[in-house]
């Protein structure tokens, strides 16, 4: 679907050039826009490497488990049964932990591991309730650090990068509250199937 908005833009810019005698500012507004999404693309790929390496060291030093054991009341109440499966709850914990952090590419890959094991768990059929509660989890996503977020905005010479937190805090806070209280309702509408 984006994709075809993006066509949809490019061929207005074009058809409005044409039209406006204009297609010398379309050229150059479109090698210009290409420089500078190559260069904001440098300057935050080294900062996405480095949390993204952070994760798999948590991961593999054992922090990831610790971390799923300190989240484990409040993600078995989310995820029901699927909380008695450690290596689910830690792949989960991880994602969750990564959102927190606002590592958006980092949780990414954890999150397709979550929802693997969820997956395996609940016996690969269907559309299981506790992929879908990752899916939304993964999607609304508390925020505390908004790294990725603030490496744009620094990347775009912002003087204060992280001056946004309050408002990161309240719009993820409350995305995630009526996420899943709109699941919990809608549930009962559409019981699982499987």
């Amino acid at each position: 679907m984006l994709s075809k908005i993006w066509v949809a833009f490019l061929v207005l810019a074009c058809v409005g050039g044409v039209l406006f005698g204009r297609m010398d500012a379309v050229s150059q507004a479109a090698a210009q826009g290409a420089g500078q999404a190559v260069q904001l693309l440098i300057e935050i790929v080294g900062l996405m490497m480095f949390w993204s390496g952070m994760m798999e060291l948590v991961s593999a030093s054992g922090l990831g488990s610790r971390i799923a054991r300190a989240m484990r009341p409040i993600l078995s109440r989310i995820f029901g049964e699927a909380g008695r499966d450690a290596e689910s709850m830690e792949l989960v914990s991880a994602n969750v932990t990564a959102n927190l952090l606002g590592l958006s590419n980092a949780a990414t890959p954890l999150g397709l591991r979550a929802a693997d094991r969820l997956y395996q768990t609940a016996g690969r059929k269907g559309n299981p309730d506790r992929v879908l509660m990752l899916i939304i989890l993964n999607t609304t996503s508390i925020q505390l650090i908004p790294s990725t977020i603030a490496a744009v905005r620094a990347g775009l010479g912002a003087e204060m990068p992280f001056d946004i937190m309050p408002a990161i805090w309240g719009a993820s806070i409350g995305s995630v509250i009526m996420a899943l209280m709109a699941a919990r309702f809608l549930r009962r509408f559409f019981p699982e199937r499987g």
